[in-house]
């Protein structure tokens, strides 16, 4: 039998209980089989996914890398050091190294999988259809592209928008965990599998990732479905709108709690 949202949001909490004793985060996770599904937790839980966010993970991941980009101070300043990256094969077919957009002091920071056709022509992540989704998703949850702050695990284009090589991504994901160390996000969203499990490390389904909130290193991060691949699937723009409410919830209810 196919474990249910509310058996996920169970278990979540008794993962949770395991690692912080009883305290336990207030917030609603969603709707599940007609019921209303809510864990109850105190302020104290956001904190500690704070807390760890400001531990020495970045540092670690950052430490054994010998190159100068390492020591950038500011997002301007590590594109700069960056933009002629050439540790992948993907660099032989580059138009524009893809490096981000948005508020480089953003609360949550958008991650998906890599350029395409539009974003290697334009130098700047989701400007395609898929990009014009991703706005109205924002959009719908009272953010605009200026709030957040919009990247992708790879900075150059795969050929035929097919999906990264491990080896791509190994050579590119340092400069990402670089961008997080400097913005500081308070929440990741990632949209679509191959995001998912580059940050995670896992080879689940999204059936399996989508719909609970997840710890990334003391970042609370939700998963969803890429746009593009709601363009294609149309039936998954339900679970996707239910990602994001969640992600606008937890994101004003830690607001009230440090107001």
């Amino acid at each position: 039998m196919s474990e249910t949202l509310k058996d996920k949001a169970i278990r979540f909490a008794e993962q949770q209980h395991l690692m912080y004793g009883d305290v336990i985060l207030k917030r609603r996770v969603a709707k599940a089989e007609g019921e209303d599904v809510s864990l109850f937790t105190t302020e104290d839980e956001m904190e500690l996914f704070e807390n760890e966010s400001e531990s020495s993970w970045f540092a670690e991941k950052l430490r054994g890398i010998k190159e100068e980009w390492v020591t950038a101070d500011s997002l301007d300043t590590l594109q700069q050091m960056i933009c002629n990256c050439r540790k992948c094969q993907l660099w032989e077919g580059r138009n524009k190294f893809v490096f981000g957009t948005g508020n480089p002091n953003a609360d949550v920071v958008v991650i998906g999988e890599a350029p395409g056709a539009d974003e290697d022509r334009l130098g700047e992540p989701f400007v395609g259809a898929a990009g014009k989704l991703l706005t109205k998703i924002l959009e719908a949850i009272n953010f605009s592209r200026d709030d957040v702050y919009i990247c992708n695990i790879l900075k150059s284009r795969p050929p035929g928008n097919r999906r990264p090589e491990p080896s791509e991504v190994e050579a590119c994901i340092p400069y990402l965990y670089k961008q997080l160390e400097l913005i500081k996000p308070r929440f990741i969203l990632a949209v679509g599998l191959t995001a998912a499990k580059a940050l995670l490390g896992t080879n689940k389904a999204m059936k399996d990732l989508r719909g609970n909130l997840h710890n990334w290193h003391g970042i609370p991060m939700i998963i969803t479905y890429h746009p593009a691949a709601l363009l294609r699937n149309p039936q998954w723009k339900r679970p996707t709108w239910e990602d994001v409410q969640l992600l606008r919830k937890l994101y004003d209810e830690s607001k009230e709690q440090k107001s």
